[in-house]
């Protein structure tokens, strides 16, 4: 069977995307959220879906193991792969920002430290405004560093702001809106070239 296989992980992107590919007709019946299954089909046997790492969607793509993914701008962005993105599913929405205590200000001539899950992208984007920073790398718990003085601001997703509010911490500059985006192996858009375009197809026809 030639299917399409889908890479994404689990959690409420990929419970609102599976909501959305029911919409556009692909069903996984036998989708739960306690199943410990790592591969499932979808009823009408086209489309494989592989549940992997958020952060190993773009790998598993663009090495060929998905001819899809589902993954989250914030994750392209901060390790940048050779795939086509090729749809914004419009969901996971939230914001890509720095975020500090209130006022704080920043100085071409002061070097800040940043923790962040993205040093990449922070990296980036204060080079982009000419501001030297040295970034530390965290994969949880953001918020912590500055309270502690481990960092000057922390670079991190935010979406309700709950968080950072109830550590007295504030948006102080906004990097990119984010949202779960469509990537596509460039090989597997060469040869399922009609399945792809229709998988996207009705995708769109669903968001509308």
């Amino acid at each position: 069977m030639n299917y399409l296989t889908v890479a994404m992980a689990k959690g409420r992107t990929a419970d609102k995307a599976l909501t959305l590919f029911d919409k556009a007709g692909v069903r996984f019946s036998d989708f739960h959220d306690e199943s410990r299954k790592l591969v499932i089909y979808d009823d009408n046997n086209q489309v494989k879906l592989i549940f992997v790492k958020a952060v190993d969607v773009p790998t598993y793509v663009a090495n060929g193991a998905a001819d899809i993914g589902v993954v989250g701008k914030d994750t392209l962005m901060e390790d940048p792969v050779d795939v086509y993105e090729l749809l914004d599913l419009g969901i996971g929405k939230c914001q890509l920002a720095v975020a500090g205590f209130p006022g704080k200000e920043f100085s071409s001539s002061t070097a800040l430290t940043v923790a962040s899950k993205y040093p990449a992208v922070a990296k980036e984007y204060f080079d982009s405004k000419g501001i030297r920073v040295e970034t530390i790398k965290l994969n949880g718990s953001i918020e912590l560093a500055p309270l502690i003085g481990m960092s000057d601001v922390i670079v991190d997703i935010v979406e309700s702001g709950a968080t950072l509010r109830e550590n007295g911490l504030v948006v102080l500059e906004t990097i990119a809106d984010v949202s779960a985006r469509l990537i596509v192996n460039k090989a597997s858009y060469a040869t399922k070239t009609s399945q792809i375009q229709q998988f996207i197809s009705d995708l769109k026809a669903a968001l509308e």
